[in-house]
């Protein structure tokens, strides 16, 4: 059968096979921010973790041969940031938020001139499951070959959800991110949970960084990321600190960036590129909704930066 006669079918096709593409960073950044925001922390220095976490992904799979040792030691590269982040965070009177950015440029810049001897190698690629095996047509394939981080993404969702709330570590961390009080009245250490959430938090976003060098685009370059560890954020709050709610507005945000790219595979020549600016919008948009002067946000963490 012709591709052809995929007919209309052909730009949802295409913005399905964008969303799940473009949305498998933005799940495993959100998911860290969440468990990290959980604990009463903001960390702004994900982008600089994940342009890291590529790096890092990108040089390991070259050397050893081996696309999981790159994730692998992307996320070991990703809890190392996390942990200086939350260690400094610790101390009396130092914002999370100026570390944060402080982290993210130091993150960047490090990437950029560790990374410039592994501009031209290439590196193994992640795997993919051809889910779309079953039928003849290309597009149909190319919409349902998902990458197993996606699926592992999407598990990782479920179980934190459970997690945070039948646990005994989710109620520690809740209970850390809404008061620091009542922790230390439970025996709690709030900076040591703080650390290691922001560690693991961490740890995720550079596996986000991974897929990026290892899968889609599946190369490395100082321009590999175009804000998704800042708009991760911003999504997080759209989802309420829900990891379900991530998993759907990464989705969401997926589809939105593959707007551009569905419209120009279907022939539309003029006008497509500013959908590129899509998910940018999307960012302002949700940022300006969820904002009050005179109420905080619902279910934000009562110790968190933002809520104060």
């Amino acid at each position: 059968m012709d591709d052809t006669a995929i007919g209309l079918w052909g730009v949802p096709l295409a913005i399905l096979a964008g969303a799940i593409r473009v949305s498998t960073p933005f799940i495993f950044v959100s998911l860290g921010e969440t468990i990290t925001e959980r604990s009463g922390r903001i960390n702004l220095g994900l982008e600089g973790t994940l342009v890291f976490g590529a790096m890092t992904a990108y040089a390991v799979a070259v050397m050893s041969g081996s696309a999981w040792l790159g994730v692998l030691a992307a996320m070991a590269s990703g809890a190392t940031f996390g942990a200086v982040h939350g260690w400094i965070c610790k101390w009396p009177k130092v914002n999370d938020i100026a570390i944060g950015i402080a982290m993210m440029q130091f993150g960047l810049g490090l990437a950029f001139f560790l990374g410039k001897s592994f501009i031209q190698p290439v590196a193994p690629h992640l795997p993919a499951i051809p889910f779309g095996f079953w039928s003849s047509l290309q597009p149909v394939q190319a919409a349902l070959n998902i990458n197993i981080l996606f699926i592992l993404g999407a598990v990782l969702a479920l179980v934190l959800w459970w997690a945070f709330g039948n646990t005994r570590i989710g109620l520690m961390l809740r209970v850390v991110g809404d008061s620091t009080d009542a922790a230390r009245a439970m025996g709690i250490n709030p900076d040591r949970v703080r650390l290691l959430a922001t560690a693991v938090g961490g740890s995720l976003a550079a596996i986000g960084g991974a897929y990026l060098s290892l899968y889609y685009p599946g190369s490395w370059n100082e321009r590999i990321s175009s804000g998704q560890g800042l708009m991760a954020v911003a999504l997080v709050i759209f989802a309420r600190w829900n990891p379900i709610g991530c998993f759907v507005a990464a989705i969401l945000f997926g589809g939105a960036g593959a707007l551009g790219p569905a419209l120009q595979s279907v022939g539309v020549t003029q006008g497509y590129y500013l959908f590129y600016a899509a998910p940018y919008v999307l960012t302002l948009v949700i940022m300006i909704i969820t904002s009050s002067p005179t109420r905080t946000l619902s279910g934000a963490p009562g110790a968190l930066s933002l809520t104060k």
